[in-house]
């Protein structure tokens, strides 16, 4: 309950930003656009749209990291910072991930549903992170360890999906080819979306965090 007479602070958000928050933006903007190239790849398909998109995520993951290493070396850590960076992540490494495998042919019914599991497991993953690691900051000790694959490891399927675009290796034509199960169509390639999504929510894989 507020004292009386004592004015409530107003959040400004432009005030609130730090220089890692800038940096984390960039971060969102970049698999924003990716997923603007990709969308505009559907539409026009030239393959520059895609290769713009396979380069604009690891500008992301250099943004990302950068930001850390900015508020680790002002020492402003601010739970604004974290819930932007989560944010940020689930843009660039989730669901920009996700629209490239789309728009490169795992459009079965299938697909869709282990894409919108691999999404669904990265939000997951990043809050459960954000969580434990308020409880360990609140015990006055540091993250060792990240619980489950780091988000960003989704980029190791950006590196797949672009070696399969560049060798024309999309559509009905991407490794392991197409099946129908049920009626439904499926691209086996979608399984390394499910392991990933499931690696992201384990319990039992502990990541070293450098």
């Amino acid at each position: 309950m507020e004292s009386p007479g004592v004015p409530k602070k107003h959040f400004s958000m432009l005030r609130s930003y730090r220089p890692a928050d800038i940096l984390t933006l960039g971060n969102a903007a970049a698999g924003t656009a990716a997923i603007f190239a990709v969308i505009s790849y559907v539409e026009t398909p030239d393959r520059w749209r895609v290769y713009l998109a396979l380069w604009l995520l690891p500008l992301a993951l250099a943004l990302d990291i950068a930001d850390g290493r900015v508020a680790r070396r002002q020492k402003k850590h601010s739970l604004f910072g974290g819930e932007l960076d989560s944010l940020a992540d689930i843009v660039s490494f989730g669901v920009a991930p996700a629209t490239l495998a789309y728009a490169l042919g795992m459009r079965g019914g299938i697909d869709v549903a282990i894409l919108l599991f691999f999404v669904a497991c990265g939000i997951s993953r990043l809050a459960r992170y954000n969580v434990t690691a308020a409880e360990i900051a609140a015990a006055g000790e540091k993250v060792k360890y990240f619980e489950g694959t780091p988000i960003p490891s989704s980029l190791i399927l950006i590196l797949i999906l672009g070696v399969c675009f560049h060798w024309n290796r999309v559509g009905d034509a991407l490794p392991q080819g197409v099946i129908r199960i049920a009626g439904l169509q499926w691209h086996p390639l979608s399984l390394i979306y499910f392991l990933s999504g499931a690696g992201m929510i384990s319990k039992t894989l502990r990541i070293p965090k450098l």
